[in-house]
């Protein structure tokens, strides 16, 4: 008679869960259990199938990534779709599927919790910090389900973010270096985390270089064209106009062009540009925008090997990863030093 998984757990004085567990070397079993059962398991001879592995362990060899499709700016985004192909050349050769869910807040039947995490249709899932809410990672921490999030939360939680307060010292000092010395900071909510993080970066590069930190020259907003232009025009036509731009994102700085060419400032020899993201104007506007390249694409690679590596239940000490954005200077900021 063949051997169970049942007849290995009997023998063992475990349950079968249990029997499984250490099969998939779980780090939640004792290593002296893991000895005993290991020690039957070879005694008795028992082979266990792919296919009852895969049911004792309940896995799906699915991940999703959550996004909220109320948000157009989340699934419309270039970003979102490079951080999806990163997540798939990691998981993929490793046999497992990707899904993307609609969280579905407002429907209790329908939330991802239910939908995905307790009926058990994926192993594992990813999403940024909209998504998983302060509240959701405790929930997610009390069922021991493994989840990455984009975008920095707290222990014990697992992330990968982008290097933001690095990319506002990055771009504040390229523009220091250039020979500017008046620099001002357009777009992004007060209260938003990455604009927090994003202005951390300018106001210490400002400070570390003797220059004042005057809240004039902060321009709160939407990461928007007509914001950018709106604040530009404001800055711009001051008694004490900057002679650099800090900007929170490509459409930003798109709208700083639009008011500096409206009222005949010359770039860069008058104003200097840089702007945060590379996608989706910065080489292509008159003249080309210096940028600073987050690479999403990295940040997908990033969290599928966090992921993965949870799954395969290898501990690691890590609770977050930064990834460094590369400068990519262009006309919009390129003068000769002072």
């Amino acid at each position: 008679m063949k051997v169970t998984i049942k007849d290995i757990a009997q023998a063992a004085g475990v349950a079968k869960s249990t029997v499984s567990k250490v099969m998939n070397d779980s780090p939640k079993i004792s290593e002296e259990t893991k000895t005993r059962v290991r020690d039957i398991i070879k005694q008795m001879n028992y082979t266990p199938s792919s296919i009852a592995t895969g049911l004792a362990r309940q896995s799906s060899n699915t991940v999703a990534i959550l996004i909220d499709m109320s948000k157009e700016s989340e699934f419309l985004n270039q970003f979102f779709y490079n951080i999806i192909g990163g997540v798939e050349s990691v998981i993929g050769p490793l046999k497992y599927e990707l899904t993307i869910a609609n969280i579905q807040h407002d429907q209790a039947e329908g939330h991802f919790l239910h939908r995905l995490v307790l009926n058990k249709r994926v192993d594992g899932i990813i999403a940024n910090t909209s998504v998983l809410t302060p509240e959701l990672c405790a929930e997610l921490n009390r069922l021991e389900f493994p989840y990455i999030s984009i975008g920095e939360i707290n222990p014990p939680g697992t992330w990968v973010d982008c290097d933001n307060e690095l990319g506002g010292t990055v771009l504040t000092g390229h523009l220091l270096e250039q020979g500017y010395s008046s620099v001002a900071f357009i777009g992004g909510e007060q209260n938003e985390p990455l604009f927090l993080r994003r202005i951390a970066g300018y106001r210490a590069t400002l400070r570390q270089a003797g220059l004042p930190v005057r809240s004039d020259r902060i321009i709160n907003g939407r990461a928007a064209e007509e914001d950018g232009y709106d604040a530009a025009m404001q800055l711009l036509q001051s008694a004490e106009p900057p002679d650099a731009i800090v900007c929170m994102s490509n459409f930003s700085a798109f709208g700083v062009l639009q008011a500096a060419r409206e009222l005949n400032v010359q770039i860069p020899a008058q104003l200097g540009i840089a702007t945060f993201d590379e996608y989706p104007l910065s080489p292509y506007t008159t003249p080309p925008l210096t940028s600073l390249n987050m690479d999403t694409f990295q940040l997908g690679v990033s969290a599928g090997r966090l992921l993965m590596d949870k799954l395969g239940t290898q501990i690691t000490t890590v609770s977050g990863q930064l990834l460094e954005p590369v400068l990519l200077p262009r006309l919009s900021s390129l003068r000769r030093s002072k």
